[in-house]
């Protein structure tokens, strides 16, 4: 593990420029340039808080709050656009970029972090954006917000292990890639993000415990919309399923990668 960390960090400037120039090329050729990052985000906020609040006049079981549906959305979708980015991108580092692992000997492993820096960029601003957005309506959670970092954290190491994993074997069989988008789509709707949980009849709460991002988003959502400490305890099954699939994706990474070059 140093030996990766001391590889990586001789590369940060590779991995750093790899960044800036995605960022860039995303807005290239654009009239208002990054200015959409900014539009963006605020746009889906300003729906979701127009549209539920004030048009459906959406209520959460046991809230008397005019915001909390919608803070309940944006807490649930932005946490898991984080996640799904991350697997989503991780999934297929290797394949979009082949001409580079071919032509250039660089540490691998840049390629995952680039992915998971580029999306964590992403967050940053996006949730930056709704942050302000809950200090100016009078629903900013506090110090329970302290909280979302350790939460957050098991979210990407979860998202890069699962991520890893699912690249190195996208590399030999192709239809893990397209299996998996199809899996996010029910897996999103199978976790409580446009839904409370406590609106589900027993028995389909005891089988979405089997759910790892329940957890996860169970916790970014108490903090964020009634400013409640997580149970810590409800992110360990999550946390050590992380660690395994980080393990295992290593593994996997170590064992195949120089294979992937020659099936690239």
């Amino acid at each position: 593990m140093a030996n990766i960390l001391r590889s990586l960090w001789e590369y940060r400037g590779f991995i750093i420029g790899s960044v800036k120039r995605e960022f860039q090329s995303k807005y290239r050729n654009s009239l208002l340039g990054a200015a959409w990052t900014v539009l963006n985000p605020l746009a889906m906020i300003l729906v979701y808080t127009v549209i539920f609040s004030q048009v459906m006049r959406a209520k959460l079981p046991g809230i008397d709050s005019t915001f909390a549906y919608s803070i309940y959305l944006c807490a649930g979708v932005l946490t898991w656009g984080l996640f799904a980015e991350i697997t989503g991108r991780a999934q297929n580092v290797f394949l979009e970029n082949a001409n580079l692992l071919k032509k250039l000997s660089f540490p691998r492993l840049c390629l995952p972090v680039t992915v998971v820096a580029n999306a964590l960029l992403n967050f940053a601003i996006v949730f930056g954006l709704f942050t302000l957005f809950l200090i100016l309506s009078g629903n900013f959670p506090g110090l329970a917000y302290l909280a979302l970092l350790p939460v957050l954290m098991i979210l990407v190491v979860f998202a890069i292990g699962l991520g890893i994993t699912l690249g190195v074997l996208n590399v030999f069989f192709r239809d893990v890639g397209q299996f998996f988008g199809i899996f996010l789509q029910f897996w999103f709707w199978l976790t409580p993000i446009i839904y409370p949980i406590s609106i589900l009849p027993e028995a389909a709460r005891s089988l979405m415990s089997l759910n790892p991002m329940l957890g996860i988003m169970t916790a970014c959502q108490g903090i964020l919309v009634t400013g409640q400490w997580p149970i810590w305890k409800s992110l360990l099954p999550v946390t050590l399923l992380a660690v395994l699939l980080c393990v295992l994706g290593m593994r996997l990474f170590r064992k195949h990668a120089g294979e992937m070059v020659d099936e690239l």
